[in-house]
């Protein structure tokens, strides 16, 4: 799946959230790929966290098993975008000033997400769809960037040939097609789960 089309207003509304975040990425960063991954990805680390937690809570709440798997799902997905977070702040360097949009990025997400999710969880769910389909646009691009030349392709760090078990000779290239592989895996777990929703699995 590359693309979800909109079927319905939820849909619209969760494009729309999305189309929004893209537009305040490509103002304040444009084509500065490696600082946009770490405030982007301390955003996409924000959803598998509050909706494991929520489905975690909700399953308490009902007394019911079955939601293991979906829980597991979610935090691996929230844990997966923290690496990705901890690679590129080894590649960018945030200077200060980043790191402290990544704590206000991080505290007004987390409590707007959290509030779409307990309402609304199946737009949640297609806001991070699309969401992911916009990484997957970027770093594309970003890729785009390093094999025109544009971007050095500097030696992979150490924690990105740990964490997907890259050769030691990795480099940049190799870290960016791994991380967008991850993106595409996300865009489409989370897409088929707000589907779920529309049969009643959840």
């Amino acid at each position: 799946m590359e693309h979800y089309t909109p079927i319905n207003f939820s849909d619209r509304i969760a494009r729309a959230f999305t189309k929004s975040l893209r537009f305040i990425a490509d103002t304040f960063f444009a084509k500065r790929y490696g600082h946009r991954a770490v405030i982007l990805e301390t955003v996409a680390a924000v959803p598998g966290m509050v909706a494991g937690m929520w489905t975690h809570l909700k399953s308490l709440r009902q007394m019911r098993t079955g939601y293991g798997p979906k829980i597991r799902i979610l935090l691996g997905e929230a844990e997966n975008e923290r690496m990705h977070l901890m690679t590129f702040i080894e590649i960018s360097k945030p200077n200060m000033f980043e790191r402290s949009v990544v704590l206000v990025a991080q505290g007004v997400f987390w409590h707007v997400y959290f509030v779409i999710y307990v309402l609304f969880p199946r737009t949640a769910h297609r806001i991070v769809g699309y969401f992911e389909e916009e990484a997957v646009y970027s770093y594309t691009e970003y890729l785009r960037e390093i094999d025109e030349g544009r971007i050095d392709n500097v030696a992979a760090p150490q924690i990105a040939i740990d964490y997907w078990k890259l050769p030691t000779t990795a480099t940049l290239r190799d870290v960016v097609i791994a991380v967008r592989k991850d993106e595409e895996e996300h865009r489409d777990v989370n897409h088929a789960m707000a589907d779920e929703y529309d049969r009643g699995v959840w």
